[in-house]
């Protein structure tokens, strides 16, 4: 399992990747954001991680033409791309030209499926939008994984956006090779509620050791 810190901000990635934390970055987050080109830049030029960032194109033509543009930027880039009709086509050209590709709005096994089929490396299933939409989460990520399996797909699931450490363990439980988190649920899942009354029960215990020992 692998984390990929989903931020656009320099000292939030490097905070993370200076602890070892850091697997991969998930640029800006959403597919539906136009990425910025200088901030992108700095990015790929700042950390020797494997960048997925956004193409904002909708249309055959403009989605191959930006995501060609966006792989110039690094050969760590990874252009995530929407499943949509028209992308299919684009996901395999992209991928016969060398360039590696995220599918995104992935809600079920079979589009996940359809996407590595095409070529895809790496298929993103958000949580929050299979939560909106009544899905099981476990369920989704369980069957994609399983189908990935079955078929030999060499193809990563990537969990994006869960809101807790729960989430984060059931996406991990459910296959997910990468989980793409904040870095406040990363901080998150660092501490626990009871860490600091654990930590205050060491320190105590910790004092009365070193009273006693100076008595005898």
């Amino acid at each position: 399992m692998n984390i990929y810190v989903r931020s656009d901000s320099l000292a939030e990635i490097s905070t993370a990747a200076e602890a070892g934390l850091a697997d991969g970055i998930l640029y800006a987050g959403s597919g539906d954001e136009q990425h910025d080109p200088t901030e992108l830049s700095a990015i790929v030029a700042e950390f020797a991680l494997p960048v997925c960032a956004p193409i904002g194109a909708m249309t055959t033509a403009d989605m191959y033409r930006e995501a060609r543009e966006l792989a110039r930027l690094s050969d760590r880039i990874i252009v995530q791309v929407p499943l949509v009709e028209d992308a299919v086509p684009v996901i395999r050209r992209l991928t016969v030209d060398g360039v590696e590709v995220c599918a995104n709005y992935i809600f079920n096994a079979a589009q996940a499926a359809i996407a590595a089929r095409a070529g895809a490396g790496k298929v993103l299933v958000s949580v929050p939008d299979l939560d909106a939409q009544g899905q099981s989460v476990d369920e989704v990520l369980g069957e994609i994984r399983a189908v990935f399996d079955r078929t030999h797909a060499e193809c990563d699931l990537m969990a994006a956006g869960p809101r807790s450490a729960a989430e984060f363990t059931s996406c991990i439980l459910a296959g997910a090779d990468i989980i793409c988190i904040t870095p406040m649920l990363l901080r998150t899942l660092i501490l626990h509620p009871s860490t600091d009354r654990a930590l205050d029960r060491f320190l105590n215990e910790a004092g009365r050791r070193g009273k006693q020992r100076s008595f005898t």
